[in-house]
């Protein structure tokens, strides 16, 4: 953490959490990232892409805004789901403001009324600050927005409500300067070129697990989780990771591994090419695979994933 920037006070300048949650693919991750103008979160079209919080660093004129990409949520089975879960709700109570993102062709689903549900009992006494986003509307007819907006706010008290599409960047502006205005007077806590705060093992694993999803399909996807076992400094400037992924079948490993290696090879590549954009270095990726049984419900593997294990 840094100290307040030289020739700033700490009541010129405001810092503040802001939560960001919803139902799983309601455009969290892709939000955070258009306002973090770099990517912080794997995004794929398949629900319950993040799982753990991850803080993406957005300046706003004085204000520095923290926003908490949390995972999706839902109803937890496995261990991981609840950790999951725990992480999202968690961030939601330890914000000073909590960003609800809906989807707005989606609606008032099931999810969406239980997340609402919970925001109206309050995080654990805290006095809650709470906006809506409902995202996506370049999707929709802009008669439908109105009365969804309206039927949300009967349902839980909010201060603002915003119309906005991540995809597009359409009401994001709006948006981050009421909240820079709503953070709390308070010197920054990271550094102003700082764009986030996940640790670049913990990166390269998540880029490698959005390949994963994005190329396999059915149960491969969720039934996998990546760990960075070694980085490598090389003399050149270049890095050497190797990377193991855990499955929770041989038919998984199988289907990940491809004809001939086909597959895998697909994944290091692509994962290895946006490593290097993102890392601005040249990255030598090896990746290996493993059938785990019942990973998901080990303590070590939740832990590994930056998770608290709730048992």
């Amino acid at each position: 953490m840094s100290e307040t920037p030289p020739g700033t006070t700490a009541s010129a300048t405001r810092c503040g959490l802001v939560a960001v949650v919803g139902a799983p693919n309601a455009g969290k991750s892709t939000l955070v990232n258009t306002l973090a103008g770099t990517k912080v979160s794997i995004v794929s079209p398949k629900p319950q892409t993040t799982r753990f919080r991850i803080r993406a660093v957005v300046m706003r004129g004085a204000s520095q805004i923290i926003l908490v990409d949390t995972p999706g949520i839902f109803a937890p089975r496995r261990r991981l789901d609840r950790a999951m879960v725990a992480a999202a709700w968690g961030g939601a109570q330890d914000a000073d403001l909590t960003l609800l993102i809906v989807d707005a062709r989606a609606g008032l689903t099931d999810p969406v009324r239980a997340i609402l549900e919970r925001l109206a009992k309050g995080q654990g006494g805290k006095q809650a600050r709470i906006w809506l986003a409902l995202n996506k509307v370049d999707l929709i007819p802009p008669q439908r927005l109105l009365p969804l907006a309206a039927e949300i706010n009967a349902m839980l008290p909010l201060e603002e409500t915003f119309m906005i599409s991540a995809e597009t960047g359409s009401g994001l502006d709006r948006l981050m300067d009421r909240a820079a205005e709503a953070m709390p007077p308070s010197p920054f806590l990271f550094p102003e070129d700082e764009l986030s705060d996940l640790p670049n093992r913990m990166l390269v694993a998540e880029i490698v697990r959005e390949q994963i999803l994005r190329q396999t399909h059915e149960e491969v996807p969720h039934h996998a989780t990546v760990e960075t076992e070694s980085w490598q400094e090389r003399k050149d400037g270049s890095v050497r990771v190797d990377c193991t992924i855990y499955v929770g079948r041989a038919t998984q490993k199988a289907i990940l591994i491809g004809d001939g290696g086909a597959r895998i090879k697909e994944i290091g590549q692509k994962a290895r090419r946006e490593l290097e954009s993102l890392l601005e270095r040249r990255v030598h990726l090896f990746l290996n695979v493993k059938d785990r049984p019942g990973w998901d419900e080990e303590r070590g593997r939740i832990r590994a994933l930056g998770l608290e294990d709730l048992g």
